[in-house]
Order: structure tokens, then C-alpha cells, then sequence
């Protein structure tokens, strides 16, 4: 399935029906089972759904987390609906792209430092390029990485102005904040300033805003933890979507979007 293609930006109403047709919101591809699959393993305190942040002992309930998904993302909210689709409300997808809009808009004003990185670079790493080259030419410096950082799983480097894991000269998916953290921590090891922004997604955006910095970014509805950690108020926004829909150039709206929001169209 996917939507007319738009020229330009999109109105609001257009957006919210370019969301709907292509999957990225409405009904999405992720089954209802592998949502609270994971809703259930966050809470039962498996780290690799924390997504690099300290949820502590606060959400060992799923059904609080089911709670926060349903206000935050528009998942159902029937703890008996087990299987077969889920949702995200394309309203609450376009009202965080606004309020990350607004985030955007204060970067731009100050020219600050901002850092982009993804986990998910097979759908949201042009999402994040093309964010990164509206702010470089609103006059914000966009973060350059120290070289030679590598995690268990692979190598941290960076693309198009945006950080990512590779592994076997392939970009690589994951959720982990330990990327995240080896940026963080050799920055401050050299004595450079730390990002004053990061625009992110999964354990990236989890990590830094764990850390302190002023972070935002994507979640899908089998990724709780950044919504928790918005409604906490660690992560400043999350923006509820599918982040991997059959093609990237699907966000493209959405982006167009975004920037024009933020007064960088």
C-alpha cells in the first residue's frame, strides 16, 4: 500500500492521509502480539527494551505501560485485545512532529550543537540527513564524531551527518544505547562540548536523554521506552510511527513536513 505522491509539503489533513495510506500510522504492520510482547518484557525489566535508559522499578506493570502507549501512541487500549492489528493515531503522530518542530525551531534560533543518529537506518537515516542539512544551514553546528568508537557490536561512525552502527560493511539495526555512549563519553574525554541537541531514535535518543542532553526522536508502538521516558520527561519528544515502512521515501511528507513547522522549509 502506498499513498499519492505529494509534491512540496503537505497540508496537515494531507499528511495525516499520506500516514494512513503508506502504514507509517493508522494501521501498521506490527502485530498487536509482538506489542505486548515487548510491553511485557520492558516491564520485567529486560534491558534491551529500555532502549539505554534507567527505568528503575517505575514500570514493572504492563498494564501501565499499555496505559501510556494507548494515551501517548493510540494503541488499543484493551488489555484483552492479544492479537492481530494495532494502531497508531496518525493525529498524535502529527502532533509530535510539532512539538518536535518547536525543538528544532529553538536549535535553529541559537545555532546550537546538535548530534543526529539512528538505529534504524534502513527507514529513518535520510529522515535524520535531511533534518541535520536544514539545521547546518540555519547556522547550527551539526556534531562531527570522534573517530575510532566501536561497541560490541560493531563500529560507530557516521553518514551523511548521522550516526550509526556498522558491522561487516553494512549498516546495522539495533537498539542500544552503547553507541550513543561511546559518542558521549569520548567527547567529553577530549574535552569538546557535548551536544546541546540530539535528534535520534531507539537506545541513540534513550541514552542521551538518560544522560542529560536535551534529546527527541522516533519510536514505533513495540518500543515503549522513549514514550515512557517522554511522559517522565528524560526524552523531551517522541514522535509514535512505523520506522521501517517498504520505502523510506514514504517519510519524505513527513519530513517536508517537519521542517516547515520548524521554520526550516
Amino acid at each position: 500500500m502506498g499513498g499519492m505522491p505529494i509534491s512540496g509539503t503537505p497540508s496537515r489533513a494531507e499528511l495525516v492521509e499520506h500516514l494512513v495510506a503508506t502504514r507509517i500510522a493508522g494501521d501498521v504492520a506490527t502485530p498487536r502480539e509482538n506489542n505486548l510482547s515487548h510491553y511485557r518484557k520492558l516491564a520485567n525489566g529486560d534491558r534491551h527494551y529500555w532502549l539505554g535508559l534507567e527505568l528503575g522499578d517505575r514500570w514493572t506493570d504492563e498494564q501501565d505501560v499499555l496505559a501510556v502507549m494507548a494515551e501517548r501512541v493510540g494503541v488499543n487500549d484493551d488489555p484483552e485485545h492479544r492479537y492481530g492489528q494495532d494502531t497508531i493515531d496518525p493525529e498524535l503522530t502529527v502532533a509530535g512532529l510539532e512539538r518536535m518542530a518547536g525543538r528544532l525551531r529553538k536549535a535553529a534560533d541559537g545555532q546550537q550543537r546538535v548530534l543526529f543518529a539512528t538505529g534504524h537506518p534502513g527507514g529513518l537515516l535520510d529522515v535524520h540527513r535531511a533534518t541535520a542539512a536544514a539545521l547546518r544551514a540555519a547556522g547550527c553546528e551539526i556534531v562531527v564524531i570522534p573517530d575510532g568508537l566501536a561497541t560490541d557490536e560493531g563500529y560507530v561512525m557516521q553518514f551523511a551527518d548521522v550516526a550509526v552502527l556498522e558491522h561487516g560493511a553494512t549498516l546495522w539495526h539495533t537498539h542500544s544505547g552503547e553507541p550513543m555512549k561511546a559518542i558521549l563519553t569520548a567527547l567529553e574525554r577530549e574535552g569538546r562540548p557535548l551536544p546541546d541537541l540530539v535528534v535520534a531514535d531507539h537506545g541513540w535518543a534513550g541514552y542521551a536523554g538518560q544522560h542529560g542532553v536535551d534529546s527527541v526522536g522516533y519510536a514505533d508502538c513495540n518500543d515503549p521506552a522513549l514514550f515512557l521516558a517522554e511522559a517522565e520527561g528524560t526524552v523531551q519528544v517522541t514522535v509514535p510511527l512505523d520506522d521501517h515502512v517498504t520505502s523510506p521515501r514514504h517519510y519524505d511528507p513527513m519530513t517536508a513536513y517537519l521542517l516547515t513547522e520548524a521554520g526550516l522549509g
